[in-house]
C-alpha cells in the first residue's frame, strides 16, 4: 500500500487464514490464498459434544506432541495423542499455540495472523481433522485465544500496520508491554472490537472448537498489566483508576456475543476460560447482571504455591493450613479451574514438579532394572500427593 507520505509499504493482510515461512529464502511469513477444491475439503462428521459439567482439561501443544527432534504435525497428534488423552481420562482438550506465530519459542502467544491456523503443523483441512476426531472421542477442543496482545512484528504481523502504531494498538508507551515486548491492543476502537470478536466466530465456526481459553486476561483488566502489583482482595484494586474499562467492556462483550450466538442449547454451549490472577470480582458473573461472563477462571496462585514451597521451602516446613487456605481460595459459587502445573511452570523458565522433586535421578533410577533411592521415593510420594491434594480440594465451594 502507499501511505500518506507517499511510501510505498508491504504488510500481509490482517485477515489472512493461511500464512506460510520459508526459511531457505526468508524468516518472513507470506501470506496464502487457501480455497481448496470440495474433494479435498474436510467433511465433518461429528457434532458438538455436551458441554461437561465436570471439565477436565488436558493442556497440549501440536509441535511438541513429538518425541522426535522435530515440529510434530496436527495429523500425528490425531493418530497419537488423542486416544492417549481420551484413554487418561480427560474430557477436555486445550491446544496451544494455533494461532499463527513467527517466533516459535513463544510457545504461541507471539501472534502475527490471528485468523491463520499455524502452518508449521500442516494444512487448515489438518486441524478440522483433529478436531472433528476429538469430538468423536467426546472431547470438547478449547482454543488458547491471544487477545491480550500481539506481535510486534511489522512485515508479518499487525505492528505498523498503516505506517502508523495505532491503528489497532494505543499509541506511545500506552500500546507497548514492557515485559512481553509486545503490542497492546486499543479495545476502545470498534475496528479492533469488529476484528477481536470476529476472530472468536472465525474459530467456532470455521474450525468447530468449542471454546476459548483467553491468555493474559489479568493484563488486559489493569492500566499496569499487573506488572509489579499484588493483590490482597481489597476492592479498591479492582474497582479504581487502575482498572482498564474499555478491556472490560470487550471481555464482556465477547461473552455475551459467544452466549446470543452459541445459546447453551441441548447442552452444546461455548466454554470461555479467564486467565486471571488477581481475583477480579464478577468475572465469572452473567453479563446481564454486569458480570464479565466467563465460564471459569484458572486458579493460577496454585501452581506458583508448589513450585515455591518446592524451591524455598523443606519438606517438614510446608504450612498445611497455608495449603488448604490457598487450595480453597475462591470467590463464593465461582467455577475454577485448578491445576499443579501448566506450561507456564514445566516451559516458561522453569521444572516441572517430577523435576524438581527428582531432578537428574530421574533418568538413571526409576527403572525397574535399578534400586530405588530416597529421592525417587520421595519425589513419587509427594508428586502422588500433591495432585490427590488439588483433586480434593479444589472442588465446588
Amino acid at each position: 500500500m502507499v501511505i500518506p507520505s507517499g511510501e510505498r509499504i508491504e504488510r500481509l493482510p490482517a485477515w489472512i487464514t493461511r500464512v506460510t515461512q520459508d526459511l531457505s529464502v526468508s524468516p518472513v511469513y507470506d501470506a496464502r490464498f487457501w480455497n481448496p477444491p470440495a474433494e479435498q475439503r474436510y467433511q465433518w462428521k461429528n457434532p458438538r459434544p455436551l458441554k461437561p459439567s465436570a471439565i477436565k482439561v488436558y493442556e497440549c501443544h501440536v509441535g511438541i506432541s513429538t518425541p522426535e527432534k522435530r515440529v510434530g504435525t496436527y495429523k500425528e497428534f490425531t493418530r497419537d495423542t488423542l486416544p492417549r488423552i481420551k484413554g487418561l481420562g480427560y474430557n477436555t482438550i486445550q491446544i496451544m499455540a494455533i494461532m499463527e506465530h513467527a517466533y516459535y519459542a513463544s510457545f504461541g502467544y507471539q501472534v502475527t495472523s490471528f485468523f491463520a491456523a499455524s502452518s508449521r503443523y500442516g494444512t487448515p483441512e489438518d486441524l478440522k481433522e483433529l478436531v472433528d476426531t476429538a469430538h468423536g472421542m467426546g472431547l470438547t477442543v478449547l482454543l488458547d485465544v491471544v487477545h491480550s496482545h500481539a506481535c510486534k512484528n511489522v512485515l508479518d504481523g499487525l505492528n505498523l500496520f498503516d505506517g502508523t502504531d495505532h491503528l489497532y494498538f494505543h499509541e506511545g508507551g500506552k500500546g507497548r508491554h514492557e515485559l512481553w515486548d509486545s503490542r497492546l491492543f486499543n479495545y476502545g476502537s470498534h475496528e479492533v472490537m469488529r476484528f477481536l470478536l470476529s476472530n472468536l466466530r472465525w474459530w467456532i465456526e470455521e474450525y468447530h472448537f468449542d471454546g476459548f481459553r483467553f491468555d493474559g486476561v489479568t493484563s488486559m483488566l489493569y492500566t499496569h498489566h499487573g506488572i509489579g502489583t499484588g493483590f490482597s482482595g481489597g476492592y479498591h484494586e479492582y474497582f479504581g483508576d487502575s482498572v482498564d474499562t474499555e478491556a472490560v467492556v470487550y471481555l464482556m462483550l465477547a461473552n455475551n456475543m459467544i452466549r446470543q450466538i452459541y445459546p447453551d442449547q441441548g447442552g452444546q454451549g461455548i466454554t470461555t476460560i479467564a486467565e486471571d490472577v488477581s481475583g477480579m470480582p464478577l468475572l465469572c458473573i452473567t453479563t446481564d447482571i454486569g458480570g464479565l461472563g466467563f465460564d471459569y477462571r484458572l486458579a493460577m496462585a496454585v501452581p506458583d504455591m508448589w513450585i515455591k514451597l518446592l524451591k524455598e521451602k523443606k519438606d517438614e516446613d510446608w504450612d498445611l493450613a497455608n495449603i488448604c487456605f490457598t487450595l480453597e481460595n475462591r470467590r463464593y459459587g465461582e467455577k475454577s479451574i485448578t491445576y499443579a502445573e501448566s506450561h507456564d511452570q514445566a516451559l516458561v523458565g522453569d521444572k516441572t514438579i517430577a523435576f524438581w522433586l527428582m531432578d537428574k535421578e530421574m533418568y538413571t533410577n526409576m527403572s525397574d532394572l535399578t534400586d530405588r533411592t530416597p529421592i525417587i521415593d520421595r519425589g513419587l510420594a509427594l508428586h502422588k500427593m500433591i495432585r490427590c491434594g488439588v483433586c480434593a480440594r479444589a472442588g465446588p465451594k
